[in-house]
Formats: structure tokens, sequence, C-alpha cells
């Protein structure tokens, strides 16, 4: 089971970038599936997420109107599309899989609700 999270990188104030969180070993087919983040010295937080059942997505005031999550499953993959980006978007990106709720309606939007990680990816925006 591994969930590999890509697409990071460096970008100015207004850009954007498209995460990915690519599954091997197992399927993300009607999981819940959430991207968070954490920049130094902060807590791990900021969610979007989509639902295992229906699609459905969730997002923190902090990021919602610029972010998209949805997912490919013919893929095996999770995206985040980031638009609008901001200085204080500077993180490390991390993708998870509540393996709890396949097939449930919603999705978590607490870190300790998502029971694996994959490794992150670093996003820099700079002026």
């Amino acid at each position: 089971v591994q969930l590999q999270a890509f697409g990071g990188g460096l970008v100015q104030p207004g850009g954007s970038l498209r995460l990915s969180c690519a599954a091997s070993g197992f399927s993300l087919d009607y999981y819940a599936i959430g991207w968070f983040r954490q920049a130094p010295g902060k807590d791990r937080g900021g969610h979007s997420c989509i639902s295992g059942s229906d699609g459905s997505t969730y997002y923190a005031d902090s990021v919602k109107g610029r972010f998209t999550i949805s997912r490919d499953n013919a893929k095996n993959t999770v995206y985040l599309q980031m638009n609008s980006l901001k200085l204080e978007d500077t993180a490390v990106y991390y993708c998870a899989i509540d393996r709890t709720r396949r097939y449930g309606s919603g999705c978590p939007t607490a870190p300790y609700e998502y029971d694996y990680w994959g490794q992150g990816t670093l996003v820099t925006v700079f002026s």
C-alpha cells in the first residue's frame, strides 16, 4: 500500500499548480481522500477532501474557491488543482485516505480521521 504525492514546486503569487496523489497496491475507488498542508511551525490543516460515494467535495475556508480536488478512478489518482496561489499557501502538502470510510457519504475534514498518509510534496509560493 503506497500513496505518492507529487507536483509541488515553486510558483509566484497568483500562479497555479496541480498536485497528484497516486496509489499503488490498492484501489482508491470509493474511499474518501483528503489533501492537507503543513507549514513550518503550524499544525496540519487546510483540508480539501472528496467523498468516495458521490464525489462531493469539502474545503477549508482558507482554500475554498481557489482549490479543487478531483479524482480519476481509472488512473487511481486524486488531484488538487490550486489556483490564485498566495504566499500563505506555502507548505508541505499531503494526501491521505480514510480506509474506514468506503462507500460512505461525505469525507473527514480533520487530519486525525485519516489512517494512511503519503509522503508530502513541497509547494513554495514566492514573490
